[in-house]
């Protein structure tokens, strides 16, 4: 739970971050619909990268946790699956709301906010 707030605060911050290059890119006449899929696919991006290396170190660190297991094999791939899928959904949920709110932007706004 704590890792799906995180990833939804942190795209959250990179799309207004990104608020400026979103208000020029719809002042120059991006559509509503390029926007969202552009933040989206940055998103996603994103979140398959951090679940590769995730996974790499996590398969890197299970042999010094084998100890510690009991019941569940160190490289259980229900396990490592269901946090992959987990968060992939998390990330496409908390890339589509920032980027929804970000096709909305008045660009007039976007370029006087800074």
């Amino acid at each position: 739970m704590l890792a799906c707030v995180g990833l939804y605060g942190l795209l959250s911050y990179d799309v207004e971050r990104r608020g400026r290059e979103i208000g020029v890119r719809t002042a120059l006449g991006a559509q509503g619909s390029t926007i969202w899929s552009m933040v989206v696919r940055h998103g996603i991006l994103l979140v398959t990268l951090g679940a590769l290396t995730g996974c790499g170190a996590a398969f890197a660190v299970t042999r010094l946790l084998t100890r510690l297991l009991y019941g569940v094999r160190p490289t259980d791939p229900l396990t490592f699956a269901s946090t992959v899928s987990l968060l992939v959904l998390v990330g496409m949920l908390a890339s589509s709301l920032p980027a929804r709110r970000a096709a909305r932007v008045d660009p007039m706004n976007a370029l006087r906010s800074e």
